[in-house]
């Protein structure tokens, strides 16, 4: 691992806003995602959380945060949770409440299944499109039970908030099993869907695929593909691999040989992702797809959220 590139203390080039990027159909945004804190945790330690998460990501040049809404998916799978699931706040509650610091915009995800209409409704109302994106997730199984169907959110957004840029989750495991993720996308597209954010990618030529259907299809309906942001995470133990295979990710067979058998599973998996990245910003940009990188951690281990804050700051030249 390498220092970032864009050291502390440089003043950026001057882009436009995350929200006129997806607007003008642009790439070039770089994220960071975060979870917002266990609705256990007290008043104060939210605050203190996010005043350290806040602090860690303060050098680096992003366009925005992006904000997590986890939902329960144990009916997706029968295998255990490697980590157990905790409910978690709301992530636009959280935003509100105790990330006033931040002053660049936010992308807002929302499991429309666990609101009401009434509440996605004044949820709606309150938004600002200027400094808030949102991202529409719908339900993780046919079987999980929702308040709200993705097609009646689309819908409410379209009614309540139709300047609220709004985007779309983008599966490469999904298109590989079923071939039809460029179609989903497609149809989410002509519902109102002006960007995508991938699922967590360790699938490279999977993802490949993905991107290659999509815009040959939009090119077949003359229209123009719209962002692909790819979301990169850090593997630094046998138990986040465990997780990443849990919530569907495909981390192929050699890459899990070489995460299990090192003796040190950050650096090989920080090398993928920096390796994923460059992979798919020359894939996306000699076919001429927009894009732009959210990295995460899916664990909270020190040493991993600090893994993913340099591969952020590392991926900024790929974007320019």
């Amino acid at each position: 691992m390498t220092e970032p590139s864009s050291a502390s203390g440089t003043t950026p080039s001057a882009r436009p806003s995350l929200p006129t990027l997806v607007e003008q159909g642009r790439g070039g945004m770089l994220l960071f995602g975060i979870t917002p804190p266990k609705t256990s945790t007290t008043v104060e330690d939210r605050a203190r959380i996010a005043g350290i998460t806040l602090q860690r990501l303060a050098h680096l040049d992003l366009d925005g945060l992006l904000l997590y809404d986890i939902d329960d998916e144990s009916d997706r799978v029968t295998d255990d949770r490697p980590f157990p699931y905790l409910s978690t706040i709301d992530p636009a509650a959280y935003y509100v409440d105790h990330l006033g610091a931040w002053h660049k915009p936010v992308v807002l995800y929302r499991s429309v299944g666990k609101y009401g209409p009434d509440q996605l409704g004044a949820w709606l109302d309150q938004t600002d499109p200027s400094q808030q994106l949102g991202v529409f997730v719908g339900a993780c199984s046919r079987d999980h039970v929702v308040r709200t169907t993705l097609r009646q959110a689309q819908q409410l957004r379209a009614d309540r908030q139709p300047d609220l840029a709004l985007g779309a989750v983008m599966i490469t495991e999904r298109h590989t099993a079923r071939g039809d993720e460029h179609l989903r996308m497609l149809a989410k597209q002509e519902a109102g869907c002006s960007f995508f954010v991938s699922q967590v990618i360790y699938d490279i030529d999977g993802t490949r695929s993905v991107l290659s259907d999509y815009f040959y299809a939009c090119a077949e309906r003359g229209i123009a593909p719209r962002p692909v942001i790819f979301t990169l995470a850090m593997c630094g133990s046998l138990k986040t691999l465990d997780f990443l295979q849990w919530l569907g990710i495909q981390v192929p067979r050699w890459l899990q040989n070489d995460l299990r058998y090192t003796d040190d599973p950050l650096h090989v998996s920080y090398a993928h992702c920096l390796h994923a990245a460059e992979d798919l910003a020359a894939f996306c940009r000699r076919l001429g797809i927009p894009y732009g990188f959210n990295v995460e951690s899916v664990a909270i281990r020190k040493a991993e959220i600090e893994a993913a804050v340099e591969l952020a700051g590392n991926l900024r030249p790929l974007l320019r």
